[in-house]
């Protein structure tokens, strides 16, 4: 019987990791010391109970102390691609979390995702566009497996951003304020985070043909992945054929949700990963090429496993617990 590698991709949302005395977003939302134990005990529980090769990270305020916590648990390799902001009065309050990524495994490559110029000029974006996260892109090169490319994205929210300026209302609870908000402020954040989702769609698309190499995004999408939104990312790619592969001698260019690969989805409804109001919503993904199919003949994986670690979330809990995440980690485990 032939030895059997295996390798594990995960995602996880931090939910402000902000390392005292530093504050996120304002003065008096900070960590005492023991809730920052407590903070750092649950990454370290989740690093140690994962056992994930690599590892996406979202809301990360303080990437010196989570880069710290990541190689003493094994993770050699630690990379951003930005920083946050300080606010310009009290420069120990931060804004603008950032995106991270940690790996067993060494890179080759790690770069901040720029956008396309003629992508956005045929998007109509004539603008200074900027993401609300910069992305990661970068390469790694497994032996037996070969190259990856991976994204890691947190996609812009959907808090809406005040209109009050506009109108020169002071009054938060106006009427008018609050429809616009409900109408025109929602889709200004839905059009930011499809536009968001094009330029990672489009950059990993062009790369999968460029370099044909397996392909990975991972991370908060703030949204479900069928909502109009963003379910262009994986349309056009039937999971579970392969004929255009064989015709091609090479795995088709698209991406789909790593859920759909593993065998568990036929019969199971996907974990949530996110509760509202007590509400359940998958807003977390790893959406994957299809060198991660196991029913393609040209995949060398013979099986996939989605994982989700969830054990922290209280569906109907009122008051946000800080000291754990209010997202479950995600995770691919896949045998080749």
């Amino acid at each position: 019987m032939p030895h059997t590698h295996t390798l594990k991709f995960a995602s996880l949302n931090l939910l402000n990791y902000t390392a005292p005395p530093y504050s996120f977003y304002q003065q008096h939302e900070r960590y005492n010391n023991t809730q920052w134990q407590q903070k750092q005990q649950f990454v370290r529980d989740f690093l140690f109970d994962s056992k994930a090769d690599v590892v996406a990270f979202q809301e990360v305020f303080s990437a010196h102390a989570l880069e710290i916590q990541c190689k003493e648990a094994g993770y050699d390799y630690f990379e951003t691609v930005d920083s946050p902001s300080h606010d310009a009065l009290y420069p120990q309050v931060l804004f603008n979390p950032i995106v991270a990524i940690a790996s067993k495994y060494p890179f080759t490559c790690v770069e901040p995702l720029t956008p396309c110029p003629e992508l956005l000029e045929y998007l109509n974006n004539q603008s200074d566009f900027k993401f609300n996260r910069t992305p990661i892109k970068c390469f790694l090169d497994f032996s037996e497996f070969g190259e990856v490319c991976c994204y890691v994205v947190h996609f812009k929210s959907q808090r809406v951003q005040s209109m009050a300026h506009i109108l020169n209302i002071h009054n938060l609870e106006d009427p008018l304020l609050q429809l616009l908000h409900q109408t025109v402020g929602a889709m200004q954040s839905q059009i930011s985070r499809s536009l968001e989702a094009s330029i990672v769609y489009y950059d990993a698309l062009k790369t999968q043909r460029e370099k044909q190499c397996a392909t990975l995004v991972m991370g908060d999408f703030n949204d479900v992945l069928t909502s109009p939104t963003l379910s262009f990312m994986t349309q056009g790619f039937h999971p579970t054929r392969c004929e255009p592969c064989i015709a091609n001698n090479e795995p088709v260019v698209g991406l789909t949700d790593a859920y759909l690969f593993c065998a568990a989805s036929e019969n199971n409804t996907k974990p949530f990963s996110h509760y509202y109001h007590g509400k359940g919503n998958v807003l977390d993904y790893i959406l994957v090429s299809a060198h991660f199919n196991p029913q393609c003949a040209l995949s060398k994986v013979s099986k996939l496993e989605y994982e989700s670690y969830d054990a922290h979330l209280t569906p109907h809990q009122a008051v946000e617990d800080i000291t754990v995440s209010d997202h479950s980690s995600i995770a691919i485990k896949i045998h080749f």
